[in-house]
């Protein structure tokens, strides 16, 4: 106590603080938005089955008291040759590779291509980088994972290996250990209760497409792009208006879908993840419109017009 005449305790250096960014990087439908999801602890990037679900790049922001991770997930790493598409996708990975401190590289247990290869080959040499082995609950015999990640470490040097099931773990401390070690001895570069640098009219946005994926064929949702029209924020709802673009009359069809079906199904799905994220009650309303362009018109003619069906 003070003023009894005993030396008083030194005190305890705190840890220093770390805050970064981190690229979530890979191959397509390696698990990269799954891991961002369970990372965060919330659903803010879309998921399906099927590759090249994400488009464009997304933070997620995960704070602890010891350090701040800015995760950035991004589309799937392609061959350039792909197409104007993959281009693009990729054009937004090496964008995120130019602002972040460290990168997790996600692979798929057990399956290391040519895709995989020239995912590390796209990664800046100087970069640390954590391999992140996914799907570990999936692969048939636990004994093949010591030679696939002695296979892979072949690659390049990594900062540390970790093996996860981004569907299955309730806990993710090694691999946020290992990445905390490579941010930069910093301030937060976010509010600690922050968890984006989206708003929710993105959200919206991508919670429909994602749906799409959800209850449509392999291919359409490939062919569709989501527009918010119009988002109203009130204190306890949100009202929404969303259109959904397709490029043929027969694809409106299979969207809307016999009386309405499929499109009703589509909103409500969608309208339960928005309440869920925005914490409040929202009324969805969605259009499909065929996008229509005519090489040639005349002046004054209706070229560009569209078919508007509202549900």
């Amino acid at each position: 106590m003070p003023g009894d005449g005993l030396p008083a305790a030194p005190a305890v250096p705190p840890l220093p603080a770390r805050a970064g960014r981190i690229a979530i990087v890979g191959r397509p439908n390696v698990g990269k938005s799954t891991l961002l999801n369970r990372l965060i602890g919330r659903k803010l990037a879309i998921v399906s089955g099927r590759a090249q679900t994400t488009r464009s790049n997304l933070l997620g922001i995960l704070t602890r008291d010891d350090a701040q991770f800015g995760f950035v997930d991004t589309p799937g790493l392609q061959d350039n040759r792909s197409g104007h598409a993959s281009r693009t996708y990729n054009r937004e990975v090496i964008q995120a590779l130019d602002s972040v401190d460290a990168v997790a590289w996600v692979v798929e247990a057990g399956r290391f291509r040519a895709e995989d290869q020239a995912v590390g080959r796209a990664l800046p040499k100087e970069m640390p980088v954590v391999l992140v082995i996914n799907k570990i609950d999936q692969l048939s015999d636990k004994r093949l994972l010591l030679p696939f990640i002695d296979r892979v470490r072949r690659e390049r040097e990594f900062a540390a290996i970790v093996p996860v099931s981004a569907e299955r773990d309730a806990a993710f401390d090694p691999l946020l250990d290992a990445l905390a070690l490579h941010l930069p001895e910093q301030t937060h570069l976010y509010d600690a209760d922050a968890l984006t640098d989206r708003g929710e009219r993105y959200f919206a946005g991508e919670i429909v497409r994602e749906k799409l994926f959800r209850f449509l064929g392999a291919e359409l949702p490939y062919a569709c792009d989501v527009s918010i029209d119009q988002f109203e924020e009130l204190p306890a709802l949100r009202r929404i208006y969303a259109t959904i673009s397709v490029l043929k009359a027969g694809q409106k069809a299979i969207v809307i879908g016999e009386r309405g079906a499929q499109l009703k199904a589509i909103g409500s799905a969608a309208r339960q993840d928005m309440e869920s994220l925005f914490d409040c009650k929202v009324f969805l309303e969605l259009w499909v419109k065929v996008q229509r362009t005519r090489a040639r018109s005349k002046p004054g003619s209706d070229a560009g017009v569209s078919d508007d069906e509202r549900r």
